[in-house]
């Protein structure tokens, strides 16, 4: 059952030999690994949502409902989008046709709040949110059910059965521009967004700022419930998929500690993290997603956590940070993702060309990317020149 591309409005594959480009690339991220490369990598992160919120490509209108709920659609997106990764957007990752295209199940940023019981808002021309349901009426409510099961609810059973869609039709010979479909050992519920973004999301950002300081006993209480649940429902997951119990490299986030103090991430947050780590990757590296404005928790996070890897939106003072955290301690991070929708690319490049300046490459340990998430209409152009830029400016200091 070959699949072309039949959602998306795409090109035909260039007839383009990209193994120069792909052999340059796995020796650079080998290097990177070893911290004997040449330059920084350059690397821009998507997701589906680059076709399906941006109209020159999903002239169909499917909407972000349909994908959610349709398995069917849900692995041909993912599928045209790895196609678009591979032919279309600039970087140094492995490009063209792969030996074999790997499918996975993709409920954005959602999945935390909605396994808890959030419902799950959907809007033209966004992704989907989960809108707010402890109130002060019921605030204790998910106390009162207990820790939820990893595997029901409406959220979870369904990733079940996508998963299962996808292993059938693996099993009966899927494939895509000729070649075959595998499905990864992957699903949301392995991830987690954050004690403190769980809570924002399930209580509102507001109220869970105002429990810290009107009812802290509260605040501990569900930060507490919440970090327990999510590290049993990861382990649960992680058994059904195959996988280890922990990790030798884990990558967690919490975007929502950008509305803290250093004093509050201390008292309420620090805790949750350090448990997490824990139970999680004991003895392997440690790494952070945090958006927004939260450079001033760095150095508690890298002091208290041994976290060594931070990738990071914006904004960031890339001299600050290698001057705080030192040569050994990894940042990914770039311009600011507006700069890629500009008609104008003077600015994304005149703002790469700053950082780069900057003391950020000391060290090596440096991936140049957007900051962060690469958005939907972005120009292809600029993410070329912004591309060639990096190559050109990258260059590590030995």
């Amino acid at each position: 059952m070959d699949d072309g591309i039949r959602l998306f409005a795409l090109p035909e594959p260039p007839a383009r030999d990209f193994t120069e480009h792909n052999d340059r690339s796995r020796a650079l991220w080998d290097a990177f690994a070893e911290n004997t490369h040449p330059r920084a990598p350059v690397r821009l992160n998507t997701n589906p949502r680059m076709l399906l919120l941006d109209p020159r490509h999903n002239t169909r209108g499917i909407s972000y409902r349909e994908y959610m709920t349709d398995p069917e659609l849900m692995g041909q997106a993912v599928l045209e989008w790895n196609y678009w990764v591979r032919f279309l957007l600039p970087g140094d990752h492995e490009k063209g046709l792969p030996d074999v295209w790997r499918v996975h199940v993709d409920f954005e940023n959602v999945y935390d709040a909605a396994w808890f019981g959030a419902p799950v808002e959907y809007h033209a021309d966004q992704v989907p949110y989960a809108g707010p349901f402890l109130g002060e009426d019921n605030k204790r409510a998910l106390f009162d059910r207990g820790i939820p099961d990893p595997f029901s609810g409406e959220w979870a059973e369904r990733a079940v059965r996508f998963l299962e869609h996808f292993q059938r039709k693996s099993r009966v010979g899927w494939t895509f521009l000729g070649r075959p479909v595998e499905v990864m050992p992957h699903a949301p519920f392995i991830n987690f967004d954050g004690a403190f973004t769980a809570a924002a999301s399930l209580r509102g950002p507001t109220e869970a700022c105002m429990d810290l300081l009107t009812d802290p006993d509260y605040a501990g209480e569900l930060l507490d419930f919440v970090t327990e649940a999510v590290i049993a429902r990861i382990r649960a997951w992680r058994g059904y998929l195959g996988l280890p119990a922990v990790w030798d490299d884990y990558l967690t986030a919490d975007d929502s500690v950008e509305m803290l103090s250093v004093e509050q991430y201390r008292e309420f947050i620090l805790p949750r993290h350090r448990a997490l780590f824990d139970a999680l990757c004991p003895a392997g590296r440690r790494g952070i997603h945090l958006c927004g404005n939260a450079q001033r928790l760095f150095p508690v996070i890298r002091d208290e956590l041994s976290v060594t890897n931070f990738d990071t939106g914006f904004p960031v003072d890339f001299a600050r940070f290698r001057a705080e955290m030192g040569p050994e301690v990894q940042l990914s991070g770039g311009p600011r993702a507006p700069l890629f929708v500009g008609e104008d690319p003077a600015p994304l490049l005149d703002e790469t060309r700053r950082i780069l300046a900057s003391s950020i490459l000391q060290g090596g340990r440096f991936i140049l990317q957007e900051g962060n998430n690469l958005p939907p209409r972005a120009c292809l152009d600029h993410c070329a020149a912004f591309y060639r830029l990096g190559r050109e400016l990258g260059g590590i200091p030995r």
